[in-house]
């Protein structure tokens, strides 16, 4: 039986998918509450470390949605910065550089702060899937010594974070980049 104060682990939504579309619950409380965490544990924070792009998913006040891809910069040398630093196992940082300027992803962190951070390892299939609620830390300076090219940068504090099978995921391997810096 839930306790009143214990948060429910799949929302309204999802129960009523698993029933109208599996028949039933496809997960009992145990294995979900194993599978789903709210913080990252080291192993799943050096596997996000260590990719060189993940997809953000925001959506605005309305709740319509909007997913970019955020992948790394790289120093003159071509040695790429990290993609994101993870601070604790409850906090991500990762940085904005100069983009398109639709600020697409930032206006909707503005007016709703729930995100979704996809991260897939095509070479290793593996995915995670992050999701939280995301701030912007305005002053440049703050992460500068990690990205001296940042504008700004994106905290996510972590509400859920859950491996997904490596079904369909198909083996690729990663080509060596050659940015020009130009926007192609």
């Amino acid at each position: 039986m839930r306790d009143a104060d214990t948060p429910m682990l799949l929302h309204e939504g999802e129960i009523e998918a698993q029933n109208r579309f599996h028949g039933g619950p496809t997960w009992d409380e145990a294995r979900l509450a194993a599978m789903l965490r709210d913080r990252l544990p080291p192993a799943w924070a050096m596997f996000l470390e260590n990719q060189p792009f993940f997809f953000l998913a925001t959506a605005n006040a309305r709740g319509e949605c909007d997913c970019s891809f955020r992948g790394r910069e790289t120093h003159a040398s071509g040695e790429p910065y990290p993609l994101l630093r993870v601070l604790d196992e409850r906090t991500l940082v990762f940085p904005d550089f100069s983009g398109n300027k639709l600020y697409n992803s930032l206006g909707n962190i503005l007016v709703n702060p729930h995100v979704g951070l996809l991260f897939v390892d095509f070479q290793q299939r593996m995915r995670v899937r992050v999701n939280g609620h995301a701030r912007i830390v305005e002053d440049a300076a703050a992460h500068a010594t990690v990205w001296p090219g940042a504008l700004r940068y994106v905290v996510v504090t972590v509400a859920q974070a859950y491996p997904n099978c490596k079904a369909r995921i198909p083996r690729m391997t990663l080509a060596p980049h050659a940015d020009t810096g130009h926007d192609e």
